[in-house]
C-alpha cells in the first residue's frame, strides 16, 4: 500500500483534484477532508473515478464484506465490489421468459384499434 499526501494552496484546489485524478493508473481506495461542504461535493464530483471505494471525513483502512463492498478501479481491479451485490452480475448472464398459458386469440394490442383492419 501506499499513501499519497500533498500539500496545496486553497487557491489551487481544483488544480489539485485534477493531478490527483490524472496522476495514477491505479484507483483502489481515497478520502478527501474538508469542513465545506462545496468542497467535499466538488472534489467527491472531481475523483469520481480515482478510487473504487471513496471516504468522505472518514478513515480509509478498508471495508468490512458485509457492511460495505470493496473493489478498486483502473488498473486496481475490475470494481466488481466483492462482497456486494454488484459482484453478482459479473457472473450471471440474466434473462427474461414469458409464458402464456392461454391461447392468443388476436395479435393486436389495444392502441392499435383506430388501425384499419384487415
Amino acid at each position: 500500500p501506499v499513501i499519497t499526501m500533498y500539500v496545496y494552496t486553497p487557491d489551487k484546489y481544483e488544480e489539485t483534484l485534477v493531478l490527483c485524478d490524472e496522476t495514477s493508473n491505479y484507483a483502489l481506495t481515497g478520502a478527501i477532508f474538508a469542513n465545506d461542504r462545496y468542497a467535499l461535493d466538488l472534489g467527491t464530483h472531481a475523483l469520481r473515478n480515482s478510487a473504487g471505494n471513496f471516504y468522505m471525513n472518514d478513515k480509509s483502512t478498508g471495508a468490512v464484506v458485509g457492511q460495505q463492498s470493496f473493489g478498486g478501479a483502473r488498473k486496481s481491479g475490475t470494481n466488481d465490489k466483492a462482497g456486494g451485490p454488484q459482484n453478482l452480475a459479473r457472473w450471471v448472464s440474466p434473462r427474461s421468459i414469458k409464458e402464456t398459458f392461454v391461447p392468443i386469440s388476436n395479435w393486436r394490442y389495444p392502441h392499435m384499434s383506430d388501425l384499419h383492419q384487415n
